[in-house]
């Protein structure tokens, strides 16, 4: 079994739905073991005048090699009615194998950790809640820290963590 974290976000349709389906799935794929609150995100990128995005972090122990679960992944996304017509256009789905065990990889179809994971408060912030300690398998900067130094401007936890699933820490 392998530690991965997965990052969710959505901003068409009703994306606390779709993300709350989306992490029923994932139990599809191993056992999800932490899930962060849910984030109010302002878009990064992409075209203007997009919603925003509601965005969470999962962690995830399977037995799934890291392209198979990325595979898998895609084949959610693309369920949910996601298409990838435009980079960073607006989403019904977005799933992003972010960390996979202590893997390192250069390759274009599998780049792990995800190359933007340590720059994004969108990311940071969901997944500080589940693993401040985690270290980037690379650089050894560990998510508290990486947190410190990006900005955090457009990223809130929403009010609709009181109705999200919590399911702890990994840590």
């Amino acid at each position: 079994m392998t530690r991965a974290f997965i990052a969710l976000g959505a901003n068409l349709g009703d994306p606390q739905a779709t993300l709350r389906r989306a992490l029923t799935e994932l139990g599809a794929l191993g056992e999800v073991r932490g899930v962060s609150a849910l984030y109010r995100t302002a878009p990064v990128g992409g075209p203007p005048g997009q919603p925003d995005y509601l965005n969470a972090v999962a962690e995830l122990e399977t037995a799934l090699s890291a392209p198979a679960l990325l595979a898998a992944l895609h084949a959610l996304e693309a369920d949910a009615g996601r298409t990838r017509d435009v980079r960073w256009e607006a989403r019904v789905l977005d799933l992003d194998l972010i960390v996979y065990g202590e893997d390192v990889s250069d390759d274009p179809a599998l780049t792990l950790p995800h190359p933007r994971a340590w720059e994004r408060g969108f990311v940071l912030a969901p997944l500080s809640d589940l693993a401040p300690s985690l270290a980037h398998p690379r650089t050894g900067e560990m998510v508290a820290q990486a947190l410190r130094r990006v900005d955090l401007a457009g990223v809130e936890v929403s009010e609709l963590s009181l109705c999200w699933p919590e399911l702890g820490s990994g840590e």
